[in-house]
């Protein structure tokens, strides 16, 4: 097939996801065409039948915003015309979705297109009365519609009343190229320090000051150091918070990373604060490499974990660090949950039976059209 891909090139899920499906499809065999306004944090070089289309936006001096959401209609319309595009799959539906369907209703001819919710796009953007009808109504016009967790899918029908299905299709991992690291963990080395990580995009939704608050109380009772990946408006906050609390100096913030598997593969826990989550793609690629995680209760998280890792009250600080302490502190337990997250990873979340989904999902979508 050909597949155009419109994703946000910025760090965080939805980006990510539609990224490492661009790689496992043109790997795949099929030829891939990703489009963006700027080149994806994600997307690698040198994969075959993978080609980017980068969306050029105007600064005309009338607009006050530049009108990205046409001149990305007006690129996915070249681009399906230039290659003859099978299928598009958009992620998010404001601006894409929209985007998709102008650019449908301009070429006049056969130009189906899936979009894939990923969560602030329904809890945020499109719960804004500015954005509410758009988002309805670009969601009623996709050939297909799916959702990253039973709880986004269930969310969306509450939310703008649809009654048109949504498939559930969960996020993946590349569960060989994230793996368990084989170094030491904290009961197997001299000083016993535990290595705990947060990644995300450090938004505010992401309550990082939270995970710097539960780290300060877990430190206070072993030696550890917290681990920071990725990059945001509240990065700062969460440091400042750090000395505050007195352990801004076993803090260490990584920035943006593209091999954050390194970093993982590493790490004793995961610690995930979130006032939301509608899957946790960091927390899942943490599990693939076997390293639990910690989380408030919120949106999907319980479908990634299942009965794995420990759930606790969203702005507790205190209960997270009470629910990290079994996993810092009975080995046995430990491993044991350790084996357990690499083997959820594997059973339901790897890439090849995630894609496999969306493969025939198009399949099923160009053969309605008769494309």
């Amino acid at each position: 097939m050909r597949i155009g891909i419109v994703c946000y090139p910025t760090i965080g899920g939805s980006g990510v996801v539609a990224t490492e499906m661009a790689h496992s499809l043109a790997l795949g065999g099929h030829e891939v065409h990703l489009l963006s306004y700027d080149r994806p944090s994600r997307m690698r070089h040198g994969i075959p039948r993978l080609h980017f289309h980068q969306v050029q936006v105007s600064a005309y001096p009338l607009f006050r915003y530049p009108p990205y959401d046409l001149a990305l209609a007006t690129r996915m319309l070249e681009v399906h015309e230039e290659i003859g595009i099978d299928v598009f799959h958009v992620h998010y539906a404001i601006p894409h979705a929209i985007s998709a369907y102008l650019a449908r209703t301009m070429c006049g001819t056969c130009f189906p297109f899936v979009t894939t919710l990923h969560g602030t796009d329904i809890t945020v953007v499109g719960s804004d009365p500015a954005y509410t009808r758009p988002t309805k109504f670009a969601i009623e016009q996709s050939d297909a519609v799916t959702a990253v967790s039973k709880y986004l899918a269930d969310e969306t029908r509450a939310v703008f009343g649809v009654q048109r299905e949504i498939h559930v299709i969960p996020n993946f991992v590349d569960v060989d190229r994230y793996q368990p690291g084989k170094g030491p963990r904290w009961h197997q080395r001299a000083n016993q320090e535990r290595v705990l990580v947060h990644a995300s995009n450090f938004r505010a939704v992401k309550r990082t000051e939270d995970v710097v608050r539960a780290f300060a109380h877990i430190q206070r009772q072993m030696p550890a150091r917290l681990l920071l990946v990725g990059d945001g408006p509240d990065r700062e906050q969460a440091l400042t918070i750090g000395i505050e609390l007195g352990c801004r100096a076993s803090i260490e913030h990584l920035g943006a990373k593209d091999s954050i598997e390194e970093v993982l593969a590493d790490a004793d826990l995961f610690l995930s604060a979130s006032e939301t989550e509608s899957f946790g793609l960091s927390m899942l690629e943490a599990m693939s490499c076997g390293v639990p995680c910690v989380s408030t209760r919120v949106g999907g998280v319980a479908e990634v974990l299942g009965d794995t890792g420990a759930l606790t009250p969203f702005n507790n600080p205190e209960a997270m660090a009470l629910a990290a302490m079994p996993f810092l502190q009975d080995a046995a337990f430990y491993r044991q949950q350790s084996e357990a997250v690499r083997r959820r990873a594997v059973k339901y979340f790897s890439s090849a039976q995630v894609v496999e989904q969306y493969q025939n999902l198009y399949t099923k979508i160009i053969g309605r059209n008769g494309c």
